[in-house]
């Protein structure tokens, strides 16, 4: 086995930056980064639950409490100790170029690595795209090197932004902690809803993750296992309408959403499938996580780079008919343990790797 995974990493002074201390999929990704070096991290907004665990060993700090304007605000004097000698890491447009614009006017003279968190000009439309392109435009000019997660976030970002050179743009894949995750798996699962055979789903409740898709997928198959059920776990905005559609679909003692899990782990690793019904990501990390503790995966092709992931049944986004044929041929498959082409993909993800990368990215960026 590789020991790229093990590889020392590059003693540089770093600082992590976040819009938030949530634990989503961008912050999870710089958080899993920063505990890799023992790296401090700083969150323009201090969410009031279902944060990062960060250990108390880890150097954290908050600039808001309140709101996230103020918190962008408050930055400025929170990043007076790292203005100098630094690199600073950061993921979400906004904070990115609100970052990238304070460099422009020489309050931080650090370098500044930032992260392409999700394609926006695909994603979004309107006046929401337009602001997008505004923060690019007045904060991009002022980074050092854009990350991006996949080879087509890449093309689609080049479409869309002229003014930064393309060497500057690179292309490193999500990182994901396979000792921390096989750890929470083997934590106990005292739940009766996974009592039986249960497909699961995670994310947050919006319509870019392809819930309604998946529940009315389920509804064409339910009745073939009558045993089975769906547990959608994960909180958001559009939780009353997917329990509307359940209802409507007579599904409510089938489908089961559970809200928000701090452990999704032993859930991923007891279901008879896993599921990513997504219609459009950046880069989804929970696709990683399910594959490290299940063989059984159904993946639709919401990303970039899904199409190369080994040992994943893949199919297309947004089709109810498509997810039905994926979830079927993924019952009727034997359940097992994660290949080793599956496991050797996954350990070629460390976060050692992924800020190893990006640090040595930063020289030959700097000679342009």
């Amino acid at each position: 086995m590789s020991n790229l995974g093990k590889m020392p990493v590059i003693n540089q002074n770093v600082l992590f930056v976040s819009m938030t201390n949530a634990a989503n999929g961008a912050e999870n990704v710089l958080f899993m980064a920063a505990s890799a070096i023992g790296a401090p991290m700083m969150f323009a907004k201090k969410v009031n639950s279902g944060g990062l665990d960060i250990p108390k060993e880890q150097s954290s700090y908050y600039a808001s409490t309140n709101s996230m304007f103020m918190g962008f605000l408050k930055l400025i004097k929170l990043l007076k100790p790292y203005r100098k000698d630094f690199i600073l890491i950061s993921t979400h447009p906004y904070l990115n170029a609100y970052l990238g614009f304070l460099k422009r006017v020489g309050y931080i003279k650090s370098q500044l690595i930032v992260r392409e968190c999700t394609s926006v000009f695909t994603r979004f439309t309107g006046l929401k795209k337009m602001s997008y392109k505004l923060a690019y435009y007045l904060g991009y000019p002022g980074v050092d090197l854009v990350v991006c997660q996949t080879s087509l976030m890449r093309y689609q970002f080049l479409q869309h932004i002229n003014f930064i050179p393309n060497q500057k743009i690179i292309v490193q894949g999500n990182p994901i902690n396979l000792k921390l995750i096989n750890t929470k798996a083997k934590l106990p699962l005292d739940d009766p809803d996974t009592i039986g055979d249960f497909i699961c789903a995670a994310g947050r409740l919006i319509p870019e993750k392809g819930f309604s898709v998946l529940i009315h997928a389920f509804s064409y198959i339910e009745k073939q296992y009558p045993t089975l059920k769906l547990l959608i776990l994960g909180e958001g905005g559009k939780r009353v309408e997917l329990f509307r559609l359940i209802e409507t679909l007579g599904l409510t003692d089938r489908v089961i959403l559970k809200g928000r899990i701090d452990n999704p782990m032993p859930y991923f690793k007891r279901a008879r499938i896993c599921v990513l019904s997504s219609i459009k990501e950046g880069f989804p990390n929970v696709l990683l996580e399910m594959m490290s503790v299940n063989p059984s995966v159904v993946a639709t092709l919401c990303a970039g780079g899904i199409e190369a992931i080994p040992g994943v049944l893949k199919v297309k986004p947004d089709s109810v008919n498509e997810l039905v044929i994926g979830i079927e041929k993924a019952l009727d498959k034997s359940i097992g343990s994660p290949s080793s082409v599956i496991k050797q993909y996954l350990h070629n993800r460390t976060p050692e790797i992924f800020i190893n990368s990006l640090l040595k990215s930063l020289p030959a960026v700097n000679n342009l």
